[in-house]
C-alpha cells in the first residue's frame, strides 16, 4: 500500500482538527486539576485518558456517544480492579481479566470499539502499579475523566453546526456538478462526459452519511448546550433539506444512468439540458437556504415551474419511450427536491402533471 501524503488534504485536515484539540486540551488538563489538586490523586492518568478517549477526533460528537465510550472505560477500570483484588497479578491473571473484559463489554455492548476500549482500560488497571490510596482511585479518575467529558461537550462544545453546513456544501457540490456535466453531454452528444457524472454521483453516499451524522451531533449537542440551544430551529430544517436531497441524490443517480445509456445514440437533446439547467438553478437556490432560510420559499417556485413541464407531451415524444423515461424519472427527483425545499410530499405530487 502506498502512502500519498497531500499538503492541501493535510492543512484542511489540521484546520478541521483545531476545534476537537482545543477541547480534547482543555477537558484532560480540567480533569488532571480535579483529580490531583481537589482529590489529591498523586497521577491521576485514567482521568485524563478517559477524558481524551471519549472525546477523541470522530464526527460522531453526540453527548449520548461520548458517555458511551467513557461508560465502557470505566467499566473496564473498575472490573479489572475488582478481579486484580480477587486475583492479584500475573500472567494468568492477566489473561482472565482481558477475557472477563471482553466477554463482559461484548455482552453491554455490540460495538466493537466498545470492547477494545474496556480492554485497553482493564489491561492499564491491571500493568499499572495501584497508586496510593487503594486500587478503586482509578475508578474515581475514570469516572472525573467521562463526567469532564460530557461537561466539556456541553459548555465548549465544537462547532457541529458549521460542520454540518460543510458536509451539506460538499454534496451539494456533486449534485450540481453532475447535473451540469450532464446538461453539457446532452448537448454536445458526449456520452463520455455522462459516464464520469454517473461515476461521481455514485460515490456521494458518504457524503450524504457524513451529513446526517454532522446533524445528528449537532442536534444532540443543541439539547445539553445553552450556546447552540437557539439553533435548534434551524438543525430540525436543515434535516429535512438532508432528507429531501438525500432522495434526490439517489433519484439523480438513475437519471444520469438513463441518460448515459439515451446518449449513446449520438442524438442531441436541447430540451432536456434546458430541463436540467433549471434543475441546477433551482439546486442552487436550494443551497442558498442553509445560510438564508428565505431562499428555499425561492427554490419552491423555481421549482414548481419546472415540474409542471415534465409531461412528455408537452415535448411531443409521448409515443417514444427511451426519451419520455428521462421525463418521467425527473418527476420524482422534482418531487423529493420540493420536500428539500420544504413542501409536504403530498402537495409536491399533486403539481406532477397528468400523464
Amino acid at each position: 500500500m502506498k502512502f500519498h501524503w497531500r499538503p492541501s488534504a493535510a492543512a484542511q485536515r489540521l484546520v478541521e482538527s483545531i476545534a476537537p484539540i482545543l477541547q480534547i486540551v482543555l477537558g484532560a488538563t480540567g480533569a488532571y486539576a480535579f483529580a490531583h489538586f481537589v482529590l489529591g490523586h498523586e497521577v491521576p492518568l485514567l482521568a485524563v485518558t478517559v477524558t481524551i478517549t471519549s472525546l477523541g477526533f470522530t464526527r460522531d460528537a453526540r453527548p449520548r456517544r461520548v458517555a458511551e465510550t467513557a461508560f465502557g472505560m470505566i467499566v473496564g477500570i473498575a472490573l479489572s480492579e475488582v478481579l486484580l483484588l480477587t486475583f492479584g497479578q500475573g500472567l494468568w491473571q492477566m489473561t482472565v481479566v482481558l477475557l472477563v473484559s471482553l466477554a463482559a463489554a461484548r455482552l453491554i455492548s455490540g460495538s466493537a470499539s466498545f470492547a477494545l476500549t474496556v480492554g485497553i482500560q482493564a489491561m492499564l488497571v491491571h500493568l499499572l502499579e495501584a497508586p496510593a490510596g487503594g486500587v478503586f482511585v482509578r475508578s474515581i479518575d475514570g469516572l472525573i475523566g467521562g463526567l469532564t467529558a460530557l461537561v466539556v461537550t456541553a459548555l465548549i462544545p465544537r462547532d457541529p453546526r458549521g460542520m454540518a453546513n460543510k458536509d451539506a456544501s460538499r454534496l451539494f457540490e456533486v449534485f450540481l456538478s453532475a447535473v451540469a456535466d450532464v446538461r453539457k453531454a446532452l448537448l454536445n452528444k458526449d456520452f463520455k462526459v455522462a459516464d464520469a457524472a454517473l461515476v461521481r454521483v455514485r460515490r456521494s453516499q458518504p457524503l450524504i452519511d457524513n451529513w446526517r451524522m454532522s446533524l445528528d451531533s449537532a442536534i444532540s449537542i443543541s439539547r445539553i448546550s445553552p450556546f447552540l440551544r437557539k439553533y435548534r430551529d434551524e438543525l430540525q430544517g436543515q434535516v429535512r433539506l438532508m432528507r429531501g436531497m438525500d432522495l434526490a441524490t439517489r433519484n439523480l443517480r438513475v437519471v444520469v444512468r438513463r441518460i448515459d445509456f439515451l446518449l449513446r445514440d449520438g442524438v442531441a437533446r436541447p430540451y432536456l439540458a434546458d430541463l436540467l439547467e433549471q434543475v441546477e438553478g433551482a439546486v442552487r437556490t436550494l443551497q442558498a437556504g442553509l445560510e438564508e432560510p428565505a431562499e428555499l420559499s425561492v427554490a419552491q417556485e423555481q421549482l414548481l415551474e419546472i415540474i409542471h413541464q415534465l409531461d412528455p407531451k408537452k415535448f411531443g415524444i409521448a409515443d417514444q419511450l427511451r426519451e419520455a423515461s428521462v421525463l418521467l424519472l425527473l418527476r420524482p427527483l422534482l418531487v423529493d427536491l420540493l420536500c428539500a425545499a420544504g413542501m409536504n410530499e403530498d402537495d409536491a405530487r399533486d403539481e406532477l402533471p397528468a400523464v
